[in-house]
């Protein structure tokens, strides 16, 4: 007679069991690997995002400087000088002004435009 193999229940259970973490790991490891790939192609710190961020920053910055220019016309139409005009409440600050000319400025992002006026565009950089 020969030595007779034997399995014993908890052997399978075992097996399972390891196989099934082993199993749940790697979908855990799948996942997170898939999540951070794709948050970073289409999240927030995406050149995407980054580029519509800035787009609309530039776009509220211009419209900034559009209606405190018209204040600045109307000013200049009632008292003959720029250099008198309120520009609170349009975020942007008037940095120089004279009864001919005005320049105001703003901060954009993480840097400044300003527009020279009258019938200046937006340009980068402070006064």
């Amino acid at each position: 007679m020969g030595v007779k193999e034997r399995r014993g229940r908890a052997d399978v259970v075992d097996m399972v069991r390891a196989v099934t973490f082993l199993s749940l790991l790697a979908a855990l490891v799948v996942g997170a690997y898939l999540f951070g790939a794709g948050s970073h192609a289409t999240g927030p710190t995406s050149q995407a995002a980054k580029s519509a961020e800035s787009k609309g920053i530039a776009a509220a910055a211009t419209a900034n400087f559009q209606q405190a220019a018209a204040a600045l016309e109307q000013t200049h139409a009632v008292s003959g000088t720029y250099a008198e005009t309120n520009l609170a409440g349009f975020g942007v600050t008037l940095a120089r002004a004279d009864t001919v000319s005005y320049c105001i400025q703003t901060a954009v992002g993480t840097g400044q435009q300003h527009q020279s006026g009258p019938g200046g565009v937006p340009a980068a950089g402070p006064c």
